[in-house]
């Protein structure tokens, strides 16, 4: 049987990269995307290199990465660009194989056995794929080049940035085990600790203890360490556009004032929906479960989601979803008497629930415009059409003239929870399990 050939690429500090592109006069400056800093709330999402070198890291709040950097220089983050960055890339390695899979935007898998008689071996195709990055985005990528996808993986990740490294069978243990257990796909803060106090701090260390030991210790996923450690990984790179690059894509906002009724939350809800079904529709997405999270006044919070009938980047699918999911789990003070308690089984108490304070929706599992599903007798395929046309046609509306351009009718019934600001978004990646 023929080993197989995986590369891992990963685009360096994604977002900062491509921005840069785009604003060649901060070059040589500290540089991270993220955040609001006018409003001065947000994260981190990447830095720059000189950035980083200077304590900034990703998660960083933007009032802290300010203090370990006093001349940094922050760009909002803008998602859109950083797709179409993406798709570009994948163009490209679509040149070289059509089993290519995303984890997250700025990385991808590509098994390239099949072209190796064509192409030359791994690390010169990784060498051409590099090479073009450079000179048809301008933007560089870290490589790795190994026999699974772990290894690949580590590979990208052991030398950053602009960097080939391989991870083959007859050096993955020179290369590999010397490394920290943390850098192995899937060992968190939690997962170290764990290990630790066992007397594991390498990859190596990991690799040959007793898997029981490794089970009673961390669970499951004990097993599944041990064998990503000694190379047993043998999951296929999965075929070009049979999955979303990204998990889902979120809006969330803390409202102007607290939501006291279910017609406050209904106006968040689509505000919020509208803005996360134009990026799923710019983007060619379209989402099989809705996620909400919602947050009191006292700072309590909780999520709930449900799989929708139909793949869908309709806004009034999204909201409609949401707001159902907040009328099952959730009751305001105006909404819960004796009466509801009884029927939940449950104290008034525990079912009276504060004012809210924040909303968030997303849509999740991700699929791609091309998907096909077959639908029920009682879905009416012309009007989901129309309304999404309609959904279009306000897409090119705000595009030209402004998001509040165009808005729904209840929108006028509180102009100021209708004007919260919808234009920001989360992009969720890919774990490697999903």
């Amino acid at each position: 049987m023929k080993e197989r050939v995986i590369l891992h690429s990963d685009i360096n500090c994604c977002y900062a990269s491509i921005e840069l592109l785009h604003h060649p006069e901060l070059r040589g400056k500290p540089v991270a995307v993220g955040g609001d800093p006018e409003a001065r709330h947000g994260i981190v999402l990447t830095a720059d290199y000189i950035a980083k070198k200077k304590g900034v890291k990703t998660g960083m709040a933007l009032w802290q990465a300010r203090q370990v950097c006093p001349d940094i220089v922050f760009v909002p983050p803008r998602m859109d660009l950083y797709l179409r960055f993406s798709r570009m890339a994948h163009e490209i390695y679509a040149e070289y194989t059509d089993r290519q899979e995303p984890y997250g935007i700025d990385e991808s898998w590509l098994d390239v056995t099949d072209s190796v008689s064509i192409k030359g071996d791994g690390y010169r195709i990784a060498q051409e794929i590099s090479n073009r990055m450079k000179s048809e985005l301008g933007i560089t990528v870290s490589i790795g080049v190994s026999f699974n996808k772990i290894f690949a993986k580590l590979g990208s990740d052991y030398k950053k940035p602009d960097a080939i490294t391989t991870m083959y069978k007859d050096e993955f243990r020179t290369k590999a085990w010397p490394l920290p257990a943390s850098d192995l796909l899937y060992v968190g803060r939690s997962t170290e600790n764990k290990l630790r106090k066992i007397g594991i701090n390498t990859i190596g260390e990991l690799a040959l203890c007793d898997e029981r030991i490794l089970n009673d210790q961390v669970g499951k996923m004990g097993s599944i360490l041990w064998a990503f450690a000694n190379g047993y990984d043998d999951s296929p790179v999965k075929v070009e556009n049979t999955s979303a690059p990204i998990k889902s894509i979120g809006n969330s906002t803390t409202t102007p004032r607290d939501l006291e009724t279910d017609d406050d939350v209904k106006v968040v809800m689509y505000v919020l929906a509208e803005s996360v079904a134009a990026r799923l529709r710019e983007n060619g997405f379209r989402c099989r479960t809705v996620e909400i999270s919602l947050r009191d006044k006292d700072l309590y919070s909780f999520i709930r989601q449900k799989k929708v009938k139909n793949a869908t980047n309709i806004t009034s699918e999204i909201a409609e979803a949401g707001y159902e999911l907040y009328k099952q789990y959730y009751r305001l003070p105006e909404n819960c008497n004796v009466r509801d308690a009884a029927i939940s089984g449950k104290y008034l108490e525990n079912f009276y629930m504060k004012p809210l304070r924040s909303i968030g929706i997303r849509g999740a599992d991700l699929v791609n415009d091309n998907y096909w599903e077959q639908l029920d007798l009682f879905t009416s395929p012309e009007f989901r059409e129309k309304r999404m046309k309609a959904d279009v046609a306000v897409d090119s509306i705000r595009k030209r003239f402004g998001f509040f351009s165009v808005q729904r009718g209840m929108m006028l019934g509180d102009t100021i929870l209708s004007a919260v600001n919808a234009q920001e978004h989360t992009i969720h990646p890919h774990g490697y399990f999903g």
